[in-house]
């Protein structure tokens, strides 16, 4: 496995829509995944990573809520999630969001606190999911990177609603 390498902001990749993953057997996207996992535990305090922050423009995000100082109540712990899709949600909610992507900010954003995920695991098989608050919120951060989108789209004002960051942790093995 390999640590690979973190686009950042303003990165034109980063802005870049994705392709729906189809090839689910092909022993270099299984590689890839264990890769994405790998830069993903190296990342110090991160919970999420999707495919374009490191170049690949497919449908595929890595996201583990466990990982976190203080792990929300009925989380479901590692997912490799292919071609998300939201089917329902609901709740709003303003919290501080960060990304790899954008090291050194952090930004407040407003997310559905429940949603409805319907995907497909690294093998391609059917999954449907609720998820709420931390969570929920995780997963919609790392959808929008399939989308092109970063979460300082999200912020309601660029003044008021984006902060320096004080300090990363240390990396996980």
């Amino acid at each position: 496995m390999a640590i690979l390498d973190i686009l950042t902001y303003p990165n034109d990749t980063l802005r870049e829509p994705c392709e729906p993953v189809t090839a689910f057997a092909d022993p270099a996207f299984q590689t890839f995944v264990d890769d994405l996992l790998e830069t993903m535990h190296a990342a110090p305090g991160c919970v999420g990573i999707a495919a374009p922050q490191v170049g690949m423009l497919k449908e595929l995000l890595i996201m583990d809520c466990s990982l976190t100082r203080k792990p929300p109540k009925g989380h479901h712990g590692l997912q490799v999630v292919c071609n998300p899709v939201i089917l329902d949600w609901s709740g709003m909610e303003v919290a501080r969001e960060g990304c790899l992507s954008l090291p050194d900010f952090t930004g407040n954003v407003m997310r559905a606190q429940d949603v409805s995920v319907q995907f497909q695991d690294r093998h391609g098989e059917e999954i449907a999911m609720n998820m709420q608050g931390f969570e929920a919120r995780v997963i919609q951060h790392e959808m929008d990177h399939l989308e092109g989108r970063l979460f300082i789209d999200r912020v309601i004002s660029r003044k008021a609603d984006i902060f320096k960051r004080k300090v990363y942790g240390k990396a996980r093995r």
